[in-house]
């Protein structure tokens, strides 16, 4: 995400540079000037002059100079002709205003007759300022900033225009296209000046107390922040096994050489390291579509949670189901406590579409094994179904800190309500749960979690905390 640099069609793009445009840069030149008109010219000027008719002669050399100044002015109109389009700042939040600048010189003695400029323009975005300047276009969610114009001599013309900030996104601003041509309307000629811009607006941010968190220690005890955790994919010595060691424990090696039971010693971790989990479909099967308010909502929460966690100082990080804009990367923010940090979160939050590349259950599958064991996994999500009930459950009979945040309309399901910190937050305005199950819902609950562990254990689960 670059600002656009000035754009000289002389120079294939480069800013500030004297030479002119040659004829293989020219995307589209139309001739509204057909040879039809030539032949007539000629016709009467030999008319003329076999009759004696001045007028008739006068009449075809002044068509024949008129088409010769014309094609020439077509053809250098374009030339060290410079536009440039700026935003600032290139950053800003829901509600915030931008200034755009367009700047368009003519660097030459012939001046630009008429011009005009059709700037690819995002339909989200309005106008707080000559909002008559955007039109229609046929591509879908796009429209065109239009301004007509005329250039003397060296002249610079600068238009300013304040932008409306009303809804999260990454906003493409341009390609850009040129048309001018001869003063007579007999030729013109198309240019696309390819720079772009980018416009981030960030997600909106609320206090973790609005949305309806607990603000004290939402994510678990206060102490957790200095407990000791271990991460067992990090072996620093063995020790004399204890009865309270799980299997996985069992170091195998040096139990063989002492003859008696030897476990593993991790290396102990004392950051609070917590990775947001986003989920962007809110239903179940990706073709049934999206809600948008719903996945907005989904949006903020996630934006509230990291920034909560960033002022803790806590190690924080971010992954979602969705993919960067233009791009089939996928959207991960690795956990870190640079100071650039947030920024790249909310650029990751700002840049989230509707579509689902892969389901959350799949994800949170595939990527636990690669954060730290000590890490707390916040999954923020508009849509809890069963798959996601039994992946939460598995991760956590295999010790994984989890914390469920869900916006679905429906109450989360009693079991992982009572296994897993869970928040229920259906709408912003509703009250955090700690959730209450009766000892019937317990009772079912209990058999139903045992169905589900039934055919897995910790202790078959790979080497290194994966699940």
């Amino acid at each position: 995400m670059t600002q656009s640099a000035a754009h000289d069609p002389g120079t294939n793009g480069l800013s500030g540079a004297s030479t002119g445009l040659a004829d293989s840069q020219v995307r589209n030149r139309q001739v509204l000037f057909t040879e039809a008109w030539i032949t007539m010219a000629l016709v009467c000027v030999a008319m003329g002059l076999v009759s004696a008719q001045d007028g008739l002669t006068l009449l075809g050399l002044l068509l024949l100079i008129v088409s010769f100044v014309g094609l020439l002015w077509n053809h250098y109109a374009l030339r060290r002709v410079q536009y440039k389009r700026e935003v600032d700042p290139r950053r800003a939040f829901i509600g915030e205003t931008v200034d755009l600048i367009l700047t368009i010189e003519n660097r030459k003695l012939l001046p630009v007759g008429w011009m005009r400029i059709e700037d690819e323009w995002p339909e989200e975005l309005r106008l707080a300022t000559r909002e008559e300047d955007l039109h229609p276009s046929a591509s879908p969610k796009r429209a065109f900033l239009r301004n007509t114009f005329s250039l003397r001599w060296y002249e610079r013309v600068r238009y300013r225009y304040r932008v409306l900030c009303e809804k999260r996104g990454f906003y493409r601003l341009g390609p850009a296209r040129v048309t001018s041509g001869d003063l007579f309307g007999l030729f013109k000629t198309d240019y696309v000046f390819p720079d772009l811009n980018w416009l981030i607006v960030y997600p909106r941010i609320l206090p973790i107390e609005e949305l309806g968190l607990p603000p004290k220690d939402p994510f678990g005890e206060v102490k957790a922040r200095q407990r000791m955790f271990e991460d067992p994919s990090r072996t620093i010595g063995v020790r004399e096994h204890q009865p309270e060691d799980g299997f996985r424990r069992i170091h195998w090696k040096a139990t063989a050489r002492k003859q008696a039971l030897q476990a593993k010693i991790y290396e102990p971790t004392t950051s609070f390291t917590l990775v947001v989990f986003v989920n962007v479909a809110t239903f179940d099967k990706y073709w049934f579509g999206t809600i948008p308010e719903l996945l907005e909502r989904c949006i903020t929460v996630s934006a509230s949670v990291s920034h909560f966690a960033v002022e803790r100082r806590y190690v924080v990080g971010l992954i979602a189901n969705g993919c960067v804009p233009r791009s089939d990367q996928p959207i991960r923010v690795l956990p870190g406590r640079d100071p650039q940090q947030l920024t790249r979160i909310l650029e990751a939050l700002a840049a989230v579409t509707p579509v689902a590349t892969q389901d959350i259950s799949e994800l949170l599958t595939r990527e636990s094994p690669r954060l730290p064991w000590g890490a707390t996994l916040v999954v923020v999500t508009a849509n809890v179904n069963d798959t996601l009930n039994n992946t939460l459950l598995r991760l956590h009979a295999a010790g994984r800190r989890l914390v469920l945040i869900s916006l679905a309309p429906e109450f989360p399901d009693p079991i992982v309500s009572e296994e897993i910190l869970t928040y229920h937050l259906p709408d912003a305005a509703s009250p955090y749960y700690p959730l209450e199950t009766s000892a019937a819902q317990r009772l079912s609950a209990t058999t139903r979690r045992d169905s589900i562990l039934g055919e897995w254990s910790p202790a078959r689960a790979p080497a290194g905390g994966a699940e």
